[in-house]
């Protein structure tokens, strides 16, 4: 297994952290504190998948009868890989189906992102989804190396690309063996790579590689939702799109699909994207 990948399953067992001094622990809604590592990462910035990671966990932690059923989250600032994030849960509600809860992720005295999440008890109940069919799993000839994910990845589409194309791409992925509680973790930091990739494979001589040196881009909001249980070390096709890019902004939403082709989870993507031409005026 890949440094990375050993990282990044550090970054995802979290830390019981008590709550900062001044604050009050007397009451049923203080919030309940959680640390995480930081991935190793090169450019020494804290990636946005590895927060939508951790804020699952937390989650998870807080309300360990239920699943999560959706995640809603702002970056407010980019994080520093120097110190490590804390997450403040906050139970909004709780019942026998369903709890809300607020996460703060921050550090120091800057919130770096915020975060509502929905959990549900597991129930029965009719099925029906209406999704285009998946296609077979494509071969290894087709690997695709992907900086951050530190699995296995396969597509016919390359996003480093610079032609002009359609604002669609998908992949197959697998992890390495590991717990299947750590299934929707995994997933929402997978999320968070490509949609930039894929709003700007419309625009001529653009492709992802060239965020902070040909243009700028930084995610603003990403939601998630879970709609049945799944394991990432089987196989996932990951299927998106982008529908606009207008006014600095681009916007992307996807599908997470088994191999049998079963929906299990929906995201979406708004980022902040200034092109060369956008700047000069």
């Amino acid at each position: 297994m890949s440094e990375l990948w050993n990282d990044l399953l550090t970054c995802l067992d979290l830390r019981t952290d008590p709550p900062p001094a001044d604050s009050s622990t007397d009451t049923p809604a203080a919030p309940t504190g959680y640390e995480g590592n930081n991935l190793n990462l090169a450019y020494h910035r804290v990636f946005g998948g590895q927060i939508l990671g951790q804020v699952v966990r937390a989650a998870e932690l807080t309300c360990p009868s239920k699943t999560i059923k959706s995640l809603h989250v702002l970056f407010a600032r980019e994080g520093r890989a120097s110190e490590p994030m804390r997450y403040e849960v906050t139970r909004q509600h709780e019942g026998r189906s369903f709890a809300t809860l607020s996460v703060v992720a921050r550090q120091s005295a800057s919130v770096c992102a915020t975060a509502s999440i929905a959990m549900h008890a597991a129930e029965d109940g009719p099925e029906h989804q209406d999704v285009a069919a998946v296609g077979p799993v494509l071969g290894d000839d087709h690997r695709l190396g992907m900086d951050l994910i530190p699995w296995e990845a396969r597509s016919t589409v390359d996003l480093n690309s610079s032609d002009a194309a359609a604002p669609e791409f998908e992949f197959w992925m697998r992890t390495p063996e590991v717990k299947p509680d750590l299934a929707p973790a995994l997933a929402a930091y997978a999320t968070d790579l490509t949609i930039i990739g894929t709003a700007l494979r419309p625009v001529e001589g653009f492709n992802q590689t060239g965020n902070g040196t040909v243009f700028t881009s930084a995610v603003t909001s990403h939601n998630i939702w879970f709609h049945r249980p799944f394991r990432t070390d089987e196989w996932l096709l990951v299927r998106q799109h982008s529908p606009i890019v207008a006014h600095g902004r681009c916007f992307g939403r996807g599908d997470i699909l088994t191999e049998d082709g079963s929906l299990v989870a929906s995201f979406a993507q708004e980022a902040l994207l200034r092109l060369p031409q956008a700047e000069a005026g």
